[in-house]
């Protein structure tokens, strides 16, 4: 939850290749006060089975740089398996993207909800509401 002097950050994913949430996938929070200040890793969570991660730690006074990290390589290995079982023949996808990192500002008192949309080959994001 934000505050007059803290910013508040959410985030969801969608798998746009199966129209569906993408459950599992690893996130890190970092965050960072000034353009030439050093990351601190705040921590992180895991996408729960609605594709939302609700506990991401709260973000220190004086932030002004977020950084998203989503570990996506576990999870598209995890779908291509899935996928091999339910029909040998499938072609190997895999992941071009193993990791995204998305990294934004923020200000006080705002919340940012930072979507991803996500799919083997290419992701985009969003300032959501």
């Amino acid at each position: 939850m934000s505050t007059d002097t803290t910013a508040s950050v959410s985030t969801h994913i969608l798998d746009t290749s199966i129209g569906r949430p993408a459950e599992g996938v690893a996130i890190t929070l970092a965050a960072r006060s000034g353009s030439d200040a050093q990351w601190v890793a705040l921590g992180g969570s895991a996408t729960d089975a609605d594709g939302r991660c609700k506990d991401l730690p709260a973000l220190p006074e004086e932030t002004t740089h977020v950084r998203l990290d989503f570990e996506t390589e576990a999870y598209f290995a995890k779908k291509q398996a899935e996928a091999q079982q339910d029909a040998p023949r499938v072609r190997d996808s895999g992941a071009f993207f193993p990791e995204v990192a998305i990294t934004f500002a923020v200000k006080p008192g705002e919340h940012y909800h930072v979507p991803l949309l996500l799919n083997p080959f290419g992701y985009s994001v969003y300032r959501g509401s």
